[in-house]
């Protein structure tokens, strides 16, 4: 059985591909900050559709995801998908003249560092899956390709990190593949009830990298299965 680890996998959109894979056969570990809701979110996923198992991680804290590596590696012996979906945009992000040290700094730790840091701790077991996949959920805020529109800048830009990230990982594991995938803007808490796009269709494109697409697709920036630029 084939093996997914989504982070912020309790609600929006890491729910939503959680719930997927599961249906597709994936045995999905839930990682979660939130215990009660990633228990829950676990629990929903297997009463309709499959294998679901919840892992504890805060991607802030270097000793929570090494813990949630470990407490993997008691359940499943490999892991062949890494979802990098936990994410925040923070009240106050709202000019790049004007946003604090603080909110700058608690982005980046969870949008960037949190990342790389799962990634660090999971490739021993993502190196003895026959085809690792790591995604990274980044934004077309990100991209530096037409310049910024201005809105949440330390959000933005730490998706341009995350970018840099994604780069830097599929030159130094040219046997995985590592993509970033830009949902679009959705109906989630964070893209509130006027985005233009469901759950399903932010979903389509990580689900799609983790089951379906080229193993040799790697290093690229993706929307709707299509390479955007950076």
């Amino acid at each position: 059985m084939k093996t997914v680890l989504i982070t912020g996998a309790n609600k929006g959109i890491g729910r939503e591909v959680a719930g997927q894979l599961a249906r597709k056969g994936f045995h999905v570990f839930v990682a979660a900050r939130n215990p009660d809701a990633g228990r829950k979110a676990a629990d929903e996923i297997a009463k309709q559709s499959g294998k679901a198992t919840f892992i504890e991680v805060d991607v802030t804290d270097n000793a929570s995801v090494k813990a949630a590596a470990r407490e993997f590696s008691k359940i499943a012996d490999h892991l062949d998908v890494l979802v990098n979906n936990a994410g925040i945009m923070m009240d106050g992000d709202d000019a790049i003249l004007e946003v604090s040290d603080n909110i700058f700094r608690r982005t980046i730790e969870t949008n960037v560092l949190g990342a790389l840091r799962a990634t660090r701790a999971f490739t021993p077991l993502l190196v003895k899956s026959k085809a690792p996949r790591v995604i990274n959920v980044s934004s077309s805020g990100g991209q530096l390709t037409g310049g910024a529109d201005g809105w949440s800048p330390a959000y933005c830009i730490s998706k341009t990190a995350l970018n840099g990230v994604t780069s830097q990982l599929a030159a130094a594991l040219p046997k995985f593949a590592v993509n970033s995938v830009c949902p679009g803007w959705v109906r989630t808490d964070m893209g509130g009830r006027n985005a233009t796009r469901s759950l399903e269709e932010g979903a389509d494109t990580i689900v799609w990298l983790a089951s379906e697409a080229p193993q040799g697709l790697t290093g690229k920036f993706l929307r709707d299965r299509k390479e955007i630029p950076w």
